[in-house]
Formats: structure tokens, C-alpha cells, sequence
């Protein structure tokens, strides 16, 4: 990039020079201060370097850019040097916040610093800045919102009770608190206004986002009768819808940074933990937790160029994953409007549940998602997207409506609900799709196949299809809304089993993710950030495909075997403990009970 595309790109009105040619001479700015450059020179320099080539500055931060025709790896370590004397002096002359950019003159070629320790080294380089940002952005790397999980947490739950006692019910909480956030987030006024104006100003704003939405009308319909007319939001009074957007706006968004990833889960995990707190007549739908999304979306490798499908999108969980990690892989503009338009697809057969992806897809910044009202099995819009990844989790015990019609012919006549537990979604979404990768969360029932049905899908998918992996996942997964046990089962689509080149299945015993039941807050890590590190184990066993005693081993399987880490794995005895052998008897006589070997007294 040339010099004067990087002022440009970076800002001239915050380019700061002190000799022609726009550059900055240390020397002469550290004199006007009373210093003297050379004091302040690394030991063991090779030259005395005094003049950058660019350097911008925005109240207490400062970017200084030293370009170079090619970033070429014999001559980093000079280049490197350079730019940390420049930092020193930075750090001398203003005491500012400090970005270091290496940038190429002849390509898009840039190295970028932005742990403000003015030591320029390969190890501390931040990998993740491959373009040029605005001065704006790179401010806001030390001034925006820092995100504060915990905070988050119990101002939630605070504001759940809040609405309980305002009569809020309780399903209708997450798409009415997820529609009064994107409000504020959209410059919402409410200070002195009745509930009936406030509610008239979130209609507008929707119907600004939703503007080239191509289901519009849908959306507005169902957003503006499942939750602005619903009798429990017009009859609050106008200081309760006050007091709920007040909350929303200075307890829950401050601890809110959606300019960063992290953000963008937290806000996930804001809109979506409303649905925990729904009634046991509800519990049977299982809202995927959002470090399981991230995993699994980690395993399947959603990147920039992925076209994703959730054909049963729920909340919208796995479609905001996939935005955000998509996003996150984006060199540009183009290609990030790109992911948004074309890239992300949603279909849900629930009208509320839509209203919830709807909701979620527009807090995290995209009006213009392909998600759809209506059944798998009948809206198409998909087939012609080249989708090749999936990510889905379908309903364990779906109704005859919801189910694959040509399937539920086959059905008898007592038969009330999926007698493939979820398995003949996955089977038809994975005709439909083709190639790629499919990750599905599936009851253990589908994993041990002891029914006909289930055994039969099994055999149907492996005919076309095969079996990479299975993770055993946390009992209480889905703590506290559904009681089901699932595992998450990933297909290479396209490749029969009996052909696939790895022969092995790779099985994860995965039961400790690192999240303990709290009262009133759900599943939360038992200490900070243990889950970033378990992740990472489970991660990187799978990639490398290593066999660990009590953690991992890869199996040759059939449509006829047991698709669970259980069924194979060594036991590691050095790590059982008495409480573990206890739970293990729980939870056998648990399963027998399931299984009506024997009987509750």
C-alpha cells in the first residue's frame, strides 16, 4: 500500500509530522521537550534511528507506521528493531497507548503491535491484524467497552427477576429484552416517553433494519405480535418499560464491547439466557450453550469462505457463531458484506423461535440474513446457496408436524412423536447438502442406536457418508432447560464411510467442560477462563487425532457399533476419585430407570 493510501486509510486529519515529506523526526520532537534522543537509545543498536515515515496521533494514542518496499524475513529483524526504538521514543515524548505497524509500500503485506510494551517481536506480533483500521478503531482498542462476563451474568438474572415482576412472561422475555437492546443499541429515546410512544419507536427502528430484508413482512409481523402488541408489554406501566430499557442501557450494555469477538458472544449469552428461564412445560427444547456452539463451530472450520446452514436455527445460536467467526477471518469490507448476504442460512418452523433468530441476527449486526419461516422439508431457498458446512441440533422428539412427511407415512398410528429422536433431519439435510461438513448435537439414544429407526438412519448415513467423530458431551449440558444427554456427531458429506481415506472414527469423551450448575446463574466456569483451556485440549486432540486414556481414541466403527467414546476407551484409573466411582452408580441406576430394568419407589 502506497503512503499516501495509508494516510488516507489511517487519517490525515490525525497525522502528526514535524519535517517535510509528512515524516517525524524524534530527534527534533524529543529536543522540544527538553530530552535528547540518544538517551534513549536500545543497547546494541545497529543504527541511530531518529526519523518514522508516518505517525498519527488521537488524544492519548498514538500509531506509528514504518513503511518498507517488501516485509522480507532476512530483513524483519532490522525492521523490528527500528520500530521498537521508534515506540521508546513515543513512550518518551508522550506517554501514549502505542500501535506499531510494519507496512509494505509494494502489497497489502503489514505486521501489526498492539500490546502497548514497546517490544517489537515475532512473539508478540498480533496475528490477527492483517489490514489497515482507522484511527477510530485502533483508539478503540484501549478506550472501548471492556467486556465483564460475570457482571453480565448477574445483571441478567437481576433483570429476569425484574420482569418477572412486572409480569413479563417468561416466554417472551428473550425476544423482548433482545428487541429493546438492539433498540437502544439503534439511538431508541425513551426518557419521559409512555409506553405506547416506546413501543411505537422500537416499530420504526425494526422496520429501518429489516429495509432490505427480503422477509420483511414476516419478521415485522411476527416481532410486532409475539412481543410489542402482547398484552404483557402494552400493559406495562410507562415507568416499568422505563426502568427495563434504564437497566438494559447502564447495567447491561457497559459490560458489553460488541466491537470485539468476545463481545459478540456476550451478547449471545445476553439474548439467550432468558430461555433458561422458561416453564418445565418448555423444557424438552434444548437451546445449544454457547462455548458447545463455539466448539463445534471451531471443529468444522466456519472461515470467511464457509456457507452455512442451520436448518433448525432456534435462537439463531449456530447462525451468530458462524457470522462471528466468518467475520472475524475478513480481510475487507467486501468480504465481510459478502458473509452477511450470501453466506449465512437459516430455516426454523416456530414461529417464536424465528422471532428469536431474527432478534439475535440483528443485535450482532446483520438486517439482511437468509433465514426462513417454515419447515426443512419444504422451504428450499438453500439447495442453489452451495452451502458446505452445516451446523444444527433438531428437535429429540419432534411431533408429526414437524417431522419429514414422506417419513411420518411410515409411522403407525400411535405414534405421536420422531422415533428417530432427530437422526431422519440429519439424514435429509445431509441429501440435500451434499459436500462439506455436518456437526449435529444428537440425543446418546441416536449414538447407541438401540432402536430400529435409529439404526437404519445410522445405516443410511454411512452408505453416503462418513463418521469423523463423536464427542460425549456434559450430562447437564443443557442445564436448566432440557434433561437430555446429547453428543455431537460430524459427518464429511459426499465421502462413504467404507472409502473415506482416515478409516478411524475419532471418539472424544468430552463430560468435563468446565462449568459447574450455580444457583440462579445456571451452568458458569468453576474458575476463570477454564473453559478457554479445556477447549483448546479438546481442540487439538481431535485435529491431531490422538488416542488419550480417559479423554480420546480413534475406533474403526459400523452402522452396527456404538458410536460413543464409552464403548472404546481405556480408563484412566490414576484420575478416579470416590466421588467419581458414586456418580458413575447414579448414573447407571439412572439409566436403568430410563429403562424400565428397574423402578423408582
Amino acid at each position: 500500500m502506497i503512503r499516501t493510501d495509508i494516510i488516507s486509510k489511517i487519517g490525515r486529519k490525525y497525522l502528526k509530522s514535524n519535517i517535510e515529506n509528512d515524516e517525524f523526526s524524534y530527534g527534533k520532537g524529543l529536543k522540544n521537550v527538553g530530552k535528547n534522543y540518544t538517551d534513549f537509545l536500545v543497547d546494541g543498536s545497529r543504527r541511530t534511528y531518529q526519523t518514522l515515515d508516518i505517525r498519527f496521533v488521537m488524544n492519548d494514542v498514538s500509531v506509528l507506521v514504518e513503511t518498507k518496499q517488501k516485509l522480507k524475513d532476512s530483513e524483519l529483524g532490522a525492521h523490528m528493531e527500528q520500530l521498537q526504538q521508534y515506540a521508546i521514543y513515543e513512550r518518551e515524548l508522550t506517554g501514549n497507548n502505542i500501535i506499531a505497524i510494519l507496512s509494505s509500500t509494494l502489497n497489502d503485506d503489514i505486521m501489526v503491535w498492539t500490546d502497548n510494551t514497546c517490544t517489537i517481536t515475532l512473539n508478540n506480533e498480533d496475528k490477527k491484524e492483517r489490514t489497515l483500521k482507522t484511527m477510530e478503531e485502533y483508539y478503540d482498542i484501549f478506550h472501548s467497552t471492556k467486556n465483564d462476563k460475570m457482571s453480565l451474568i448477574q445483571n441478567t438474572y437481576a433483570l429476569n427477576e425484574t420482569l418477572h415482576k412486572y409480569g413479563v412472561d417468561e416466554k417472551i422475555r428473550s425476544q423482548f429484552v433482545g428487541t429493546c437492546l438492539l433498540s437502544l443499541k439503534n439511538g431508541l429515546k425513551y426518557e419521559g416517553l409512555t409506553t405506547k410512544q416506546i413501543t411505537a419507536g422500537i416499530e420504526e427502528i425494526l422496520t429501518d433494519l429489516l429495509d432490505k430484508d427480503l422477509n420483511k413482512a414476516s419478521k415485522l409481523t411476527i416481532l410486532k405480535n409475539k412481543v410489542l402488541d402482547s398484552q404483557d408489554v402494552r400493559e406495562l406501566r410507562d415507568n416499568e418499560f422505563r426502568d427495563v430499557l434504564n437497566t438494559i442501557k447502564t447495567k447491561i450494555l457497559p459490560s458489553i464491547n460488541d466491537k470485539s469477538t468476545m463481545g459478540q458472544d456476550l451478547l449471545n449469552l445476553f439474548f439467550t439466557t432468558f430461555n433458561k428461564y422458561v416453564g418445565k412445560k418448555d423444557k424438552n427444547q434444548a437451546f445449544t450453550p454457547d462455548h458447545i456452539v463455539h466448539f463445534m463451530s471451531k471443529v468444522v472450520g466456519v472461515n470467511r469462505n464457509s456457507r452455512v446452514l442451520d436448518p433448525c436455527c432456534g435462537s439463531g445460536a449456530f447462525l451468530v457463531r458462524a457470522l462471528t467467526d466468518a467475520l472475524d477471518d475478513c480481510d475487507t469490507d467486501e468480504e465481510r458484506i459478502m458473509v452477511k448476504k450470501n453466506q449465512i442460512y437459516g430455516i426454523e418452523a416456530d414461529e417464536t423461535a424465528f422471532g428469536l433468530s431474527t432478534t439475535n441476527m440483528l443485535i450482532h449486526g446483520d438486517g439482511n440474513s437468509n433465514i426462513v419461516l417454515g419447515s426443512c422439508f419444504e422451504r428450499n431457498e438453500f439447495e442453489n446457496a452451495n452451502i458446505n458446512i452445516v451446523l444444527m441440533n433438531p428437535p429429540y422428539n419432534g411431533q408429526r408436524k414437524y417431522c419429514n412427511p414422506d417419513y411420518v407415512k411410515e409411522w403407525s398410528k400411535d405414534t405421536k412423536s420422531d422415533p428417530s429422536k432427530g437422526f431422519h433431519y440429519v439424514y435429509y439435510i445431509a441429501s440435500k447438502v451434499k459436500t462439506g461438513k455436518l456437526a449435529v448435537l444428537l440425543p446418546m439414544q441416536c449414538a447407541i442406536g438401540n432402536s430400529e429407526d435409529i439404526k437404519r438412519f445410522k445405516r443410511k448415513m454411512l452408505k453416503e457418508h462418513n463418521l469423523d467423530a463423536v464427542f460425549s458431551f456434559p450430562n447437564e449440558m443443557f442445564y436448566p432447560g432440557a434433561s437430555s444427554i446429547a453428543c455431537c456427531m460430524v459427518f464429511n458429506l459426499g465421502i462413504r464411510h467404507k472409502d473415506a481415506p482416515i478409516k478411524e472414527t475419532f471418539f472424544g469423551y468430552f463430560k468435563d467442560d468446565g462449568l459447574i450448575k450455580k444457583k440462579n446463574l445456571g451452568r458458569v466456569e468453576r474458575t476463570p477462563n477454564i473453559w478457554k483451556q479445556i477447549e483448546a485440549e479438546w481442540l487439538d486432540l481431535y485435529f491431531k487425532r490422538e488416542s488419550r486414556a480417559g479423554m480420546s481414541v480413534n475406533k474403526i466403527v459400523d452402522a452396527d457399533d456404538e458410536w460413543l467414546a464409552e464403548a472404546y476407551m481405556e480408563t484412566d484409573f490414576t484420575k478416579i476419585t470416590e466421588i467419581d466411582f458414586q456418580q458413575t452408580l447414579n448414573d447407571y441406576i439412572a439409566y436403568l430407570v430410563r429403562k424400565g430394568d428397574i423402578y423408582e419407589s
